[in-house]
């Protein structure tokens, strides 16, 4: 799929994976954020929490300007420009911080979610179409570790820099936001100067348009069926992730475990477990649709233990669940991607305002867990799940 020959992908997969790890890293402020604010603004839980609508919403927005953006000046350039925004969001940051403006943090926090857009836009497809389609997900599989040890490391970073981590107030965030405004400063000239080359899908040239068939006598983005029900698996894909990521503590406290924050690091073990099954399997023991029909089958499974087992001890099928997220996001994008040719970044486009279902499905989850109690909430994973199964035994074949 890819016009790049060389097969030594070591350096730019390498800068690449700092670029996932800073994804992860600004996700992870926003976890570290919502409960300072909440105690020094005297923010309900339900306000705070608009934190992370504000960063998932610019993915709806700017998935498509995003995509233009990359086709006018390159991914290495895009990447260099999603960085700049990150810096202009932590400016944003320190004045919320100084006005002690919640508005403002709100505006910080859209803009560090535009940034992120753009720069899922360009760091996703460029990984995919860097080597081989049919490794695209051991590639991508890295990525996810490089992503994943980066949540934790924001809270650590800030309890490094802020003399009293365990009293943290808003006054503290000035010298930790300066830190990291130079860093993605810096990163954007990283970008620029990195030996990253500027790569292309099969027939994603007009000139080469006969090399990619499929897509030669398209007209239009809604004319991939394999597309389309793959931005519909990543919707629902996020927001499960987005499950199993961030409600293990909420449920082992929901449930009256006792130390509850012990439980944290059983999501992303399983992740990471995951990921190194698919950077040791994938191509050469396992496919990348026979990986997404493995993982959905564990998400299932995963998420029927939570349902099913004594509150207690259902704990601990979060991990199964986690596992069966891990190679989703890895598999997904190239088989959504497979044979878009000259519409490959609006296909990028479309994946990308895919990732607006952290916000949604959290919330429904949110409501489930309201009406129905939080061991049932977990029913919602279920079909999420199996839709995903599906992809990978057959949407992803669709074509016409």
């Amino acid at each position: 799929m890819t016009q790049h020959s060389s097969k030594n992908f070591a350096i730019p997969l390498a800068f690449v994976g700092l670029m996932f790890f800073t994804l992860g890293f600004a996700l992870g402020i926003n976890s570290f954020l919502i409960p300072i604010l909440k105690g020094s603004l005297n923010l309900s839980s339900g306000v705070a929490y608009l934190l992370l609508a504000a960063t998932f919403i610019p993915f709806i927005l700017f998935g498509y300007p995003a995509s233009r953006t990359i086709a006018a000046i390159g991914y290495k350039r895009t990447m260099a420009v999603s960085f700049v925004i990150f810096a202009l969001a932590f400016v944003v940051f320190v004045l919320s911080a100084k006005n002690e403006s919640f508005v403002q943090f709100l505006l910080a926090s859209f803009l560090s979610g535009t940034a992120n857009a753009y720069l899922q836009a360009s760091v996703n497809p460029y990984i995919t179409i860097l080597g081989p389609i049919e490794s695209a997900a051991r590639r991508i599989s890295m990525m996810g570790i490089c992503n994943k040890l980066a949540w934790p490391v924001a809270p650590l970073f800030f309890a490094a820099v802020v003399p009293d981590s365990a009293n943290v107030q808003i006054a503290d965030l000035y010298l930790p936001f300066y830190i990291i405004i130079g860093v993605f400063v810096l990163l954007s000239i990283i970008s620029l100067v990195a030996p990253l080359p500027e790569v292309k899908a099969t027939g994603e040239d007009e000139g080469s348009a006969d090399d990619c068939p499929y897509a030669s006598g398209k007209t239009s983005i809604w004319q991939f069926p394999h597309l389309l029900l793959g931005v519909v698996a990543l919707f629902v894909y996020v927001g499960v992730e987005t499950l199993a990521l961030s409600t293990a503590i909420d449920y082992a406290t929901a449930v009256g475990l006792p130390s509850p924050d012990r439980y944290a690091w059983i999501p992303s073990i399983g992740m990471v477990v995951g990921y190194i099954c698919g950077i040791v399997l994938i191509p050469k023991y396992l496919s990348q649709d026979g990986a997404m029909r493995i993982c959905a089958s564990l998400g299932v499974v995963g998420s029927l233990l939570i349902v099913l087992l004594p509150a207690q001890t259902s704990i601990w099928a979060i991990f199964l669940m986690a596992l069966g997220c891990s190679l989703l996001w890895p598999a997904l994008w190239p088989l959504a991607m497979a044979d878009l040719g000259r519409f490959t970044k609006s296909g990028s486009a479309l994946l990308t305002m895919a990732i607006a279902g952290g916000a949604v499905v959290p919330t429904l989850f949110g409501a489930l867990k309201d009406s129905f109690g939080a061991q049932n909430a977990y029913w919602l994973a279920v079909p999420c799940f199996l839709f995903i199964f599906y992809y990978g035994l057959a949407g992803h074949k669709i074509r016409k």
